[in-house]
């Protein structure tokens, strides 16, 4: 069963901790059949128990068919310091969702189901977690750490962002990405997800995002987009009006007499933040909502390689 089909079925669920779950352990399953099958989500190998040692992690499986008591060596209690950063400004609310449209069709909801995927990986492999949530206020802050209470209450907050609804509000992405990047003290892997709608001068994000990476932090951008519409401004020829979901501004028009002219500049847009990003070391990641979280995961896995 592929990731999407697994989404489909327990997407009536609703359930963010569960879908997470779900697409994980799809993903690992499939690794396994895979060139990344060496890889060991929980533990790195095993070593033999030696007496007075805590009994906690005896492997009792392993013990049933070698009658040996080993135990399973974690490389350390926590690997990597990991701290996701989610844009929650009105034009993450995009697109508006129907009744009973899974919540992972919009910006936000899919960026909300990718943390918490990413979380479950990062708990599998014993590593420490943060949250920064902002849109035109600091929402919130929880710095890196590994504990159950400490995801469930991260895991609270991602379910709370999903039941709010966005009002008309600009995003002040500089202030606040500097403001983050003051939090995180110590070295890890900062993971932005952000839809890049600023109303800002790109140079100043740049310099912000720029300042995610002191202390040798590094830094992921997560690009997210609706393809259909924001990429290829795909619409039926008729009048529309269209409004800006964080100034209000309207304008009306006939998409297709402006289709091309705004295929080209956004494509121009998205090559600018490519190669920007390229020139800071700055990881960029384009993800259309059409996606799976096979992107997300892979990319996660192939940095925190290179972290070391």
């Amino acid at each position: 069963m592929n990731l999407e089909q697994q989404i489909e079925k327990i997407s009536s669920f609703q359930h963010l901790e569960l879908l997470a779950n779900q697409i994980v352990e799809g993903f690992i399953s499939g690794m396994h059949k895979s060139p990344f099958h060496g890889f060991s989500a929980e533990f790195a190998e095993h070593k033999i128990y030696n007496p007075g040692e805590s009994t906690k992690h005896i492997d009792w499986k392993l013990y049933a068919k070698t009658d040996r008591l080993y135990t399973k060596r974690y490389e350390e209690e926590t690997n990597l310091r990991c701290h996701l950063i989610l844009d929650n400004s009105s034009s993450m609310h995009y697109p508006k969702l129907k009744e009973n449209q899974p919540f992972y069709e919009s910006k936000i909801g899919f960026s909300v189901l990718a943390s918490a995927v990413l979380m479950n990986l990062l708990k599998k492999q014993r590593d420490a977690v943060g949250l920064s949530v902002y849109s035109d206020t600091y929402e919130y802050y929880s710095p890196e750490k590994g504990s159950e209470r400490h995801h469930r209450m991260i895991l609270n907050k991602l379910e709370e962002v999903l039941s709010q609804n966005k009002t008309t509000r600009k995003t002040d992405t500089v202030t606040f990405l500097h403001q983050i990047a003051e939090n995180i003290h110590r070295r890890s892997m900062v993971i932005l997800f952000t839809d890049m709608f600023q109303n800002e001068d790109n140079d100043k994000i740049f310099k912000a995002l720029q300042h995610l990476k002191h202390n040798k932090h590094k830094v992921v951008v997560f690009h997210v987009y609706d393809e259909k519409t924001e990429l290829n401004f795909s619409f039926d020829n008729t009048p529309r009006k269209f409004i800006d979901v964080e100034s209000g501004e309207e304008i009306n028009l006939f998409a297709e007499n402006t289709q091309e002219s705004y295929q080209k500049a956004v494509q121009e847009y998205f090559k600018t933040i490519e190669a920007t990003c390229m020139q800071y070391q700055i990881r960029y990641v384009p993800v259309s909502l059409s996606e799976n979280f096979e992107k997300i995961l892979l990319t996660y896995l192939v940095e925190k390689q290179k972290f070391g």
